[in-house]
């Protein structure tokens, strides 16, 4: 299959809302449940365009089928730090796009200046946990029943990559 990895623009927006919402959806990978309202999901785009933070889209056939943003903290005693979100569609898993995603994104965070990078995955997702530890993540801790899907429990397993 043929991708491309670019930036973000607002020309994406609603390929990234459908595929967030997608990926939302399926009530396992994401700690939405749904994709924000568009006025949140504009916002967050464009501040992070404007902020030049790096926020990335997996093109496949003129359509967005994976993301990835490293964001803010927004404390000024966490400046050197950044938080990765990622999602792939459905379909569109398992063919490498993930990790491109990742790795442009790292590049990206390395250029403004970040040197740690901290992420979290659910208990018993190991595809998502491999691709982490490949890349360079550590297990930094467990928060214990952290999140409730369908009355649920899961675990939430804190992440980080430190440069420098």
């Amino acid at each position: 299959m043929e991708y491309q990895i670019i930036p973000i623009t607002l020309e994406h927006l609603a390929g990234f809302r459908a595929a967030v919402d997608s990926v939302s959806k399926e009530r396992q990978f994401l700690a939405f449940l749904e994709c924000p309202p568009l006025p949140m999901s504009r916002e967050y785009v464009e501040g992070n365009i404007k902020d030049n933070w790096p926020h990335l889209v997996a093109i496949s056939d003129e359509k967005v089928v994976g993301w990835c943003d490293i964001t803010s903290l927004h404390r000024p005693v966490y400046a050197h730090c950044g938080e990765l979100g990622i999602g792939v569609v459905a379909g569109y898993r398992g063919q490498g796009i993930g990790e491109a995603l990742m790795k442009a994104a790292l590049q990206k965070a390395i250029a403004k200046g970040l040197t740690r990078i901290e992420l979290t995955v659910f208990e018993g997702n190991e595809a998502a946990m491999a691709l982490y530890q490949k890349l360079g993540f550590t297990i930094e801790g467990i928060k214990r029943k952290a999140a409730c899907f369908d009355g649920k429990f899961r675990d939430v397993i804190c992440m980080a990559l430190l440069y420098n």
